[in-house]
């Protein structure tokens, strides 16, 4: 049988973004614990289904099997992202926007508070957005006070720092 020859396509080899806060670093560790509890039952599963028979008609061997190559995936991922890590440490100062800061920003007017972290911890709902967005790769080393102009999916949007804290508490 011919296999067929693919390309990549231009999101193939897509490196993951390394930067994670410590509560990421640690909750990916618990995953990645709780995961490796899971393995060895998978694999006597597997070797229980196996001592069946006949592979080609043994749908419950096929699927235990699956089971744990989607498990060992997700085990190989998780402690490849562990190893290389780079943890956001709390940010000293707050004249320069940097990754782990909040930054109050006017944007066509209105204000709006972000927190800047790595792509690995995007979420839209709590404003928190990644240091390779549009709005903070525009962020990151502005001091309090500037205007950036950032191209959005929406056009040209103007945004004042307003103020930049290293913890919201500040």
């Amino acid at each position: 049988m011919r296999v067929p020859k693919r390309q990549g396509g231009e999101f193939t080899y897509i490196v993951p973004d390394p930067k994670i806060t410590q509560a990421k670093y640690d909750a990916l560790a618990a995953e990645l614990k709780s995961l490796k509890s899971r393995q060895l039952p998978a694999i006597m599963e597997v070797k229980r289904l196996a001592e069946m028979g006949d592979f080609s008609e043994n749908a419950a061997y096929q699927i235990a099997k699956g089971r744990l190559r989607g498990l060992n995936r997700r085990l190989e991922e998780l402690e490849t992202q562990l190893k290389h890590a780079v943890i956001i440490s709390p940010a000293v100062g707050n004249s320069r926007v940097q990754l782990g800061h909040f930054v109050t920003v006017l944007i066509d007017g209105r204000p709006a508070i972000y927190q800047i972290l790595g792509s690995a911890e995007i979420d839209v709902e709590h404003k928190i957005i990644s240091h390779n967005s549009p709005i903070g790769s525009a962020l990151i080393g502005r001091a309090t006070g500037e205007t950036v102009t950032v191209e959005l999916a929406c056009g040209l949007v103007d945004c004042k720092i307003i103020k930049i804290e290293s913890d919201r508490a500040a």
